[in-house]
């Protein structure tokens, strides 16, 4: 399954940031995050809940971002 959140990120470093911290968490198989649009891509793996996947992801960001926001999850 995929799915395209909104982001807030104050720079393309900070969005490189998050783009690694949500690729490392569980039960994402990939995620893309594009500080242009201010939008984050998520393939999850077979069988994830994308709810509770996207609240570690969203921990794993503020580890590396204190400040982004992610919304719609």
């Amino acid at each position: 399954m995929k799915k395209s959140y909104k982001i807030d990120v104050d720079c393309v470093n900070c969005a490189r940031k998050m783009e690694d911290a949500a690729n490392k968490t569980p039960g994402v198989k990939s995620a893309v995050v594009n500080f242009m649009a201010l939008k984050m891509n998520v393939e999850f793996e077979d069988g994830a809940d994308a709810k509770s996947v996207m609240a570690d992801v969203l921990k794993a960001c503020r580890r590396v971002e204190s400040d982004c926001e992610i919304f719609g999850i």
